[in-house]
């Protein structure tokens, strides 16, 4: 869990590093720093509500869906969480997610499809990632990594502009277009391999705390397998792929083509991990 903690506190540094140094370019840095600010911001305040809308949810009734929030009161308690609002998506596609700007405000949402294929322990273990994902802030963070990263996307395009009518700034002194231009198209893959990264690592430590509120990492091991063939099977028909992170295994597709470009580590290396926690 340590390893994963100081992972994430050296690759919002990494982030903020290649602002800074990409940020000594230009003069427009804060009209893109207050813009993806503000952008961020509104997605962070309202990320449950807008999430909970683009994927049809619903919340859970109580008496249709007792026994799904006795798990969830259950598995909060071991968190020592408040109890979150329970939503149902209504879709084949097994999947989860977690959402809400802190515990206090959390959602919990999980697919129709989850309930018909996961027994209850796995259900448990998966639910019990989600509340990791809260009890770590993990919708802050993926937000300040998000802000940096549109900040150095937004700068790019600037430069891009710059290095078409002539070059500002450093670019314009040197009358170096070529490094500009480079600089444009270069900082925001570096920003977006580090963002996913970010992701991934906190995927990790998810997978870990949540096995530690249950003492149970193989329930949550067993549940991976069965989303992620189920993902292939049932890949999801609505929603928008920027915000597949949110999920517990990618609902768009079963494989990603490149690693560096997933938002989610190999369930096989996740599965791995948690089968050689003991409790």
């Amino acid at each position: 869990m340590i390893g994963n903690q100081i992972r994430t506190v050296v690759l919002l540094g990494l982030l903020s590093g290649v602002l800074l140094a990409i940020g000594a370019y230009f003069i427009n840095i804060y009209v893109a720093l207050v813009f993806a600010i503000a952008l961020n911001f509104g997605s962070y305040w309202f990320s449950d509500k807008i999430v909970l809308r683009m994927y049809r949810a619903k919340e859970a009734d109580v008496s249709k869906y007792m026994r799904l929030h006795q798990i969830v009161a259950e598995v909060a308690k071991k968190a020592n969480l408040p109890k979150p609002r329970v939503f149902v998506l209504p879709t084949d596609n097994a999947n989860a997610f977690a959402t809400g700007r802190n515990p206090k405000h959390a959602v919990v949402a999980v697919t129709k499809g989850i309930m018909d294929i996961l027994t209850e322990r796995e259900l448990k273990g998966v639910i019990a990632h989600e509340l990791a994902h809260v009890k770590h802030r993990d919708i802050l963070i993926a937000s300040i990594a998000a802000m940096i990263a549109g900040t150095i996307t937004m700068i790019a395009f600037i430069a891009r502009w710059g290095a078409i009518f002539g070059g500002f700034g450093r670019g314009k002194d040197s009358g170096n277009i070529f490094e500009l231009l480079a600089l444009a198209i270069v900082a925001p893959l570096i920003a977006v391999v580090i963002q996913l990264a970010i992701s991934r690592s906190r995927e990790f430590l998810a997978d870990e705390d949540g096995a530690k509120y249950i003492k149970d990492g193989k329930a949550l091991a067993s549940a991976l397998m069965k989303l992620e063939q189920n993902s292939k099977q049932h890949p999801l028909r609505f929603g928008s792929p920027s915000s597949a992170h949110l999920f517990i295994v990618n609902p768009f597709s079963g494989k990603s083509l490149f690693k560096f470009f997933s938002t989610h580590p190999p369930v096989s290396e996740r599965v791995k991990r948690l089968d050689k926690m003991h409790f």
